[in-house]
């Protein structure tokens, strides 16, 4: 009886399942989880198999034609948060599953495009002028093309780069033509028989890393004997061969062939000669790529919880030993500020999870956290913690996700990818810093929350969804308000374990001691500083009085500060004071930032170069002007505050104060953010200067002072989201002092210190701002009291983009659906990235997925429940 299977093919763009037979040599091998490869038109693909099914839907179906990897690749769960993912973003299934594959496994179909030989002669010998009279690019002075043989300058690109690189793939070519569209080029020369494209697939780019091994077959004694006939007396070979088997009798243990080569300065043929000679024993052993191998961590004993954690802790507990027992749990929301203790609440349910044989993950927000976070873990749970980012090399993250399927590891800890771990029985999974921004996915397809999507996984699996913020976005507080999700709360004050301030007393004996039986301590002041009476007093500097004073108290005192401004660059626009023309990025319409290459400093951003105007959206770059591009003026200067400006003006300001800046710029190469971190926390820098990424989650004992130096940056974005951003992003860095007995403060200059964000800010008061940001949302009809989806139309062409979405917009009215609401179209904030237009539409209303037409969807990028809508 032929057995058939439901397969998803791996090309994101295509809906739906396929039905295939599986050949006789495949029966019994295949079941839900696996990954094959299948034929697909004239393509081979990789595909999904979803589950066996009794009946084909088609008369005729197609043989599986190989399997991948013996064991599934997806569990039974994962198959289902992808059907779930798929049915709430309104995106193709293949999409979703993709997610759950680590980087390297999952390949896509490509097209291999390569000269004919028609095509090589004409770049050889047949130079032709393009279709407006240029020579094309190389080929001056060659003979004249035939009539009717004219190129276009597009097409000869084409030809030269696959003459220069030889055959290329589809995605290498949109690599070398960026943001061109080359395949309708390429399709034309097929067609005049210059150059062939055939589909193909190709392998997997990862693999299992074997190594060689070696070890002592021979007892010792006849290995000695053996030392002086291993080549001929004197010879080089002999002196290689002897320290090799000496190595091997000293360690009496097997030893990689890279040591002993190391050793002894031989080879493999040295090795193979050893082997022949009966004295040892090759073999290829697999090894794991595990990013934490070689990292020192310190075991750490679970401290006494306070009375206020001990509370909370038994919540979690409860709730775990619920789903343990089989029972559901409701999604549990933790607040607590900064340095409250709630990642001991999270390591303590790990350790019941752990004891229940269960597994756990732990999201965090972003890779600059990453390393942190998992000394915490790995020094509580040894040998049981992996670790997986963006940031690792693909067969790491390979090895770490077959680790976790074989159930060699039971914690992983990570970014929003880490979701998708193939554990087996998943009882926790920790969302820390839950209201960052960094968890939603945009783009590529599909667009989803993972704390959405880690709700909803852990009640497909039965576990519990701890869920930990200063900050909870408004929509997760209001479920926790409407008991959709259980609220659970810490005091406002930051702990101090008397270790600690043992700890400190003892080091810092100049600072006033805490009371003996202290658990916590106060939150640091804030200190608002309004700008305007600063300049009316004549004080031109980013820095007020007030931040210049406490800087120095700083540096008198060994300690350290951060500087906190959400903004890259020395200045964040160039303008003209005689026409007022302003330098704009020519493919996206938005103000070119400068960037100086101080001296003796290499610069990530600028890489060693001179300085230069940066498009912080596409990365196009230019030298500054000496005069304006317009009128031809002179008076062209930078404007604006940037992080590499208020680094030079620390240093202009303090000369021998050291310091670091952290921003996208400087943390672009793999294992910048734990070298910046490690560099700062061991106090080799008294100023830290950065961006939002300061925010997250580091815990510095030394920083006595934050200053946030234009708190209003964002403020007045035309998005509903941009006053819970502020908010957040301030409260978040204002945690970063006082995580001490040292104490701190924060002073938070603005221009707007009226603000209700402003003033709830400096209060640390979550539950005013929480209060009337959720009455505006009420009054103007934003989430939690609508949905939203967001449509987005985008092209080369300016006026085919309008006229797209203005279509989509009659075709959506002309439904005559009451209930929602139709925004737009309107150009985008941003309405011109990387040379591309963009139009939106916003739907809101109680359920605006519903109704939504195929075609449409098709013809637009789509975002249900965006968390912007620049």
């Amino acid at each position: 009886m032929t057995t058939f299977v439901e397969v998803v093919v791996n090309i994101p763009q295509v809906s739906g399942v396929f039905h295939y037979h599986l050949p006789p040599e495949l029966e019994g091998t295949i079941s839900a989880g696996h990954l094959v490869t299948v034929p697909f038109g004239r393509q081979t693909v990789q595909g999904v198999v979803l589950q066996t099914v009794t009946e084909a839907s088609t008369p005729e179906t197609r043989p599986v034609m190989s399997l991948l990897d013996p064991q599934p690749v997806l569990s039974a769960a994962q198959i289902q948060l992808a059907q779930h993912i798929a049915t709430q973003s309104l995106t193709p299934l293949a999409a979703c599953l993709s997610l759950m594959l680590p980087p390297g496994l999952s390949q896509m179909a490509d097209t291999l495009y390569a000269l004919t030989p028609g095509g090589e002669a004409l770049i050889q010998n047949g130079g032709r002028k393009t279709e407006d009279g240029a020579e094309p690019p190389g080929q001056t002075g060659l003979s004249s093309p035939a009539p009717g043989q004219e190129l276009t300058k597009p097409q000869w690109k084409l030809l030269a780069l696959l003459a220069e690189r030889g055959p290329l793939r589809g995605r290498q070519i949109d690599h070398h033509l960026p943001r061109k569209r080359w395949r309708a080029t390429a399709g034309a020369l097929a067609r005049r028989g210059l150059l062939t494209s055939q589909a193909i697939l190709t392998e997997p780019t990862v693999s299992v890393k074997k190594e060689r091994m070696a070890c002592l077959l021979a007892s010792p004694d006849e290995a000695v004997a053996q030392m002086d006939s291993l080549g001929r007396s004197g010879s080089p070979a002999l002196a290689r061969r002897q320290k090799m088997l000496q190595a091997l009798l000293e360690m009496e243990d097997t030893l990689p062939a890279k040591t002993l080569y190391k050793l002894s300065g031989g080879n493999s043929a040295d090795l193979k000669q050893l082997a022949t000679r009966g004295l040892i024993a090759i073999e290829e052993v697999q090894v794991w790529r595990d990013p934490l191998a070689g990292m020192e961590f310190v075991a750490e004993t679970p401290p006494e919880l306070t009375r206020a954690q001990a509370d909370v802790w038994a919540q979690v507990q409860t709730a775990l030993r619920q789903t343990a027992a089989g029972e559901s749990a409701a999604p549990c929301l933790l607040y607590g500020v900064t340095g409250s203790g709630k990642t001991e609440i999270y390591l303590r349910a790990v350790a019941e999870t752990l004891q229940q044989g269960r597994q756990a993950i732990i999201l965090v927000p972003e890779i600059a956290l990453t390393p942190q976070t998992v000394r915490r873990f790995v020094a509580r749970f040894p040998e049981r913690v992996g670790l997986v980012h963006s940031g690792l090399s693909a067969g790491e993250r390979y090895d770490t996700w077959r680790r976790a399927r074989n159930g060699e590891i039971d914690v992983v800890v990570g970014p929003r990818s880490a979701l998708f771990t193939p554990f087996a029985d998943v009882g926790l999974i920790v969302v820390d810093e839950c209201h960052d921004g960094s968890y939603y996915q945009g783009e590529p397809a599909p667009s989803y929350h993972a704390r959405e999507a880690a709700a909803t996984y852990a009640l497909q699996v039965g576990a519990v969804c701890l869920m930990g913020s200063a900050t909870p976005d408004v929509v997760s507080t209001y479920r926790a308000a409407r008991g959709e999700w259980t609220p659970l709360s810490l005091p406002d004050r930051i702990l101090a374990h008397k270790q600690a301030i043992a700890a400190w007393q003892v080091s810092h004996s100049r600072y006033q001691p805490l009371e003996h039986d202290a658990e916590t301590i106060d939150l640091p002041p804030v200190e608002v500083v309004d700008m305007r009476a600063e300049l009316k007093a004549g004080n031109r500097s980013i820095f007020s009085q007030a931040l210049q004073d406490a800087l120095v108290h700083v540096l008198e005192h060994g300690q350290q500060a951060i500087l906190f401004l959400n903004r890259r660059g020395t200045a964040t626009y160039v303008f003209c004071r005689e026409c007022g023309y302003s330098l704009q990025c020519p493919r996206c319409d938005i103000p070119l930032t400068y960037h100086v290459n101080t001296s003796g400093r290499q610069d990530v951003q600028t890489s060693g170069r001179p300085d230069a105007l940066i498009c912080h959206r596409c990365n196009y770059r230019r030298k500054m002007p000496a005069k304006c591009p317009q009128c031809g003026g002179t008076k062209i200067r930078q404007y604006g505050t940037g992080t590499e400006k208020v680094e030079s003006e620390v240093q202009a300001l303090f000369p021998g104060a050291r310091t670091l800046r952290w921003d996208w710029s400087t943390t672009r190469k793999k294992g910048s953010h734990d070298a910046i971190l490690s560099q700062f926390a061991a106090h080799e820098a008294d100023v830290l200067v950065g961006t939002q990424m300061l925010a997250k989650g580091l815990d510095l004992p030394l920083v006595t002072l934050v200053g946030a130096v234009l708190a209003d940056v964002g403020l007045n974005l035309p998005d509903y989201r941009a006053t819970e951003r502020v908010f957040q992003v301030l409260t978040q860095v204002a945690g970063r002092a006082g995580r001490s007995p040292l104490g701190g403060q924060m002073i938070l200059q603005t221009f707007e210190p009226e603000h209700y964000v402003i003033l709830a800010a400096s209060q640390h008061s979550y539950r005013e701002f929480y209060r009337q940001e959720i009455a505006y949302r009420r009054e103007l009809g934003y989430p939690p009291f609508a949905r939203l989806v967001r449509l987005e139309f985008r092209g080369q062409d300016a006026a085919q983009v309008e006229e797209s979405a203005q279509s989509a917009a009659r075709q959506l009215a002309a439904q005559d659906d009451q209930r929602n609401e139709i925004i737009g179209p309107v150009p985008c904030f941003f309405s011109r990235v990387s040379g591309i237009y963009r139009w939106q539409i916003v739907l809101r209303g109680p359920n605006p997925t519903v109704g939504l037409d195929e075609y449409l969807l098709k013809s637009c990028r789509v975002e249900v429940d965006p968390i912007s809508l620049l």
